[in-house]
């Protein structure tokens, strides 16, 4: 595939996610999309009691092209301190749902409020090992937002290509221990900052859409 195959219009996105839909059980995972070798105790982990979650996949429409936005949590957080994840977090009870989760959550982390968003669609709930089932959604921004950066949550907000994560040669494979046993795990290397864990699953569940 070209590299001219991944810079994807705005449109494309909107096309290609089209047929979408948010999941009727925020809380509900498929535990066929886990590794087969996983731990036995993880895979309980990753299926049993989750919380749900949502986050937005935030893709800004540049004058060079299609870009995502990507957060580095606080350290002082209690989950996920210091890695680099979606603007999102836990559904709430006076949540309508857990799209409204997810663009409420990303209003409070970095101040886009929802009605600049134009929601283009859904991905499956994906578990995380601190016990969450995330549903990302995606949406579409245009140029000249500005951020308002919650500190208490998010230390730095950063933009990456669309186009270098949706290129498979830009990923790298490393293995990780857990539960004793080691584990190929993606990882995504740009700007001197790792997206890897639930984020990265995220890129390459979307990917899956977007790339034809």
């Amino acid at each position: 595939m070209s590299a001219s195959q991944y810079d994807l219009k705005p449109e494309d996105v909107r096309e290609r996610l089209s047929r979408t839909v948010l999941a009727d059980d925020p809380s509900g995972v498929c535990i066929d999309s886990l590794e087969r070798d996983w731990p036995t105790g993880l895979r309980a982990r990753l299926t049993a009691n989750l919380k749900p979650a949502g986050v937005l996949i935030p893709i800004i429409e540049r004058p060079d092209g299609l870009s995502v936005l990507l957060t580095r949590r606080s350290a002082a957080l209690k989950h996920h301190a210091g890695q680099v994840s979606f603007p999102g977090g836990r559904m709430e009870p006076h949540d309508k749902d857990i799209l409204a989760t997810a663009l409420r959550e990303t209003h409070e982390e970095v101040g886009i409020h929802p009605e600049l968003v134009q929601v283009s669609g859904f991905l499956p709930p994906m578990p995380t090992i601190t016990g969450f089932a995330v549903t990302p959604v995606v949406g579409l921004l245009v140029d000249g937002l500005k951020l308002e950066i919650d500190r208490t949550e998010v230390e730095r907000a950063f933009e990456v290509p669309l186009s270098f994560l949706l290129d498979p040669g830009n990923q790298a494979i490393r293995h990780r221990e857990i539960e004793g046993v080691k584990l190929p795990l993606v990882e995504f290397h740009f700007g001197g900052e790792k997206i890897w864990g639930a984020t990265a699953l995220m890129i390459i569940a979307l990917r899956q859409y977007l790339v034809l």
